[in-house]
């Protein structure tokens, strides 16, 4: 945590954001940087009265000399995040525009109708000349285990046997992205799933392997054969594959996990102060940064499904008329 202290006019309602966004889980760090650069840009402009006024934003939005697209965009997001929290406050304050165009890259959701498809065709792939290197045996199980848990791939093809308890319904996550262990629960349908893929594995001719998706020889699956699999099944069940970057991509199942849980949750009465930080932590998250961008997304996919996005993340903003904020 910063050692620098506020001193502008703001001083005590940027102390008072960054330990409400805090307080819900939120690491900050980024985001302090560019209030204590706001703070310098209103003391140096002799600004004594709090609330943001038009000419106020206009000139904060002003690309500076040397600035990146991608810089100036979250300099005026993360000012306008505040802004929004003073009118919450009762201070009438003017948000800036976010500008348009420097969006951040927007992952493709499935819808509900897609996966299953998606999953009728996984369960009809066939093999003609068996290659004992396939990971075909893998391919229904190992799907099904990354949109019901929202695991990325190398953490699915890293779980060992041990890592996998089906009497109790969780998975041990050793192989992180942050390098941190933690426990994944599974429901009952996704553990059936894995006790009818473990009858199948225990039917091929191989030695006990400690991983527990494994191909036809019994050797570990790899990353690069099973996104393979998955832009053929995605043919397969009728969904456009717009090429190698472009996507659908298998993360892209990681996405819509956690937009369809978010508005499951949501559809069943559960509130999104509660839901939020539970998904971040199913989903293996540092903090909330790097989950609240679904409340987004599952808002835009479900329109009036999540009412109160914008007080959850401070980033999807209000819609207050610009007169009213002069």
């Amino acid at each position: 945590m910063s050692s620098r202290t506020f001193h502008g006019v703001y001083a005590g309602y940027l102390e008072d954001y960054l330990q409400f966004k805090r307080s819900l889980g939120y690491a900050f760090k980024s985001q302090e940087a560019v209030l204590f650069m706001f703070d310098d840009f209103v003391e140096k402009l002799n600004i004594r009265t709090v609330g943001l006024d038009r000419e106020l934003a206009f000139e904060w939005c002003k690309k500076r000399p040397n600035e990146s697209e991608s810089f100036r965009y979250n300099r005026i997001r993360y000012v306008a995040g505040f802004s929004s929290f003073l009118n919450d406050m009762g201070i009438r304050s003017f948000i800036p525009q976010i500008p348009k165009g420097n969006r951040d890259f927007v992952p493709y959701i499935f819808s509900r109708d897609e996966m299953t498809r998606f999953f009728a065709a996984c369960d009809a792939l066939r093999v003609g000349q068996i290659n004992w290197k396939s990971c075909i045996i893998s391919i229904p199980a190992i799907f099904r285990l990354m949109y019901g848990t929202g695991l990325r791939i190398s953490e699915a093809i890293a779980l060992l046997n041990k890592d996998v308890n089906l009497q109790e319904n969780y998975l041990v996550i050793r192989d992180a992205k942050n390098k941190k262990e933690h426990m994944v629960p599974i429901s009952e349908s996704l553990s059936e799933v894995c006790k009818e893929f473990i009858q199948v594995r225990s039917r091929l001719p191989v030695s006990e392997n400690d991983h527990f998706f494994i191909s036809l020889n019994g050797n570990m699956c790899n990353a690069y054969t099973i996104r393979g699999w998955f832009t053929r099944i995605l043919l397969k069940a009728g969904i456009a594959y717009r090429g190698r970057g472009k996507g659908p991509r298998l993360h892209d199942l990681r996405h819509t996990f956690a937009v369809h849980s978010l508005a499951m949750m949501a559809e069943s009465g559960i509130d999104l102060y509660t839901s939020l930080p539970v998904l971040s932590t199913y989903l293996g998250h540092a903090s909330l940064e790097s989950t609240d961008r679904y409340v987004r997304l599952t808002s835009e996919m479900y329109p009036g499904l999540l009412k109160d996005a914008d007080l959850i993340t401070m980033n999807v903003f209000p819609e207050i008329k610009a007169d009213e904020n002069n």
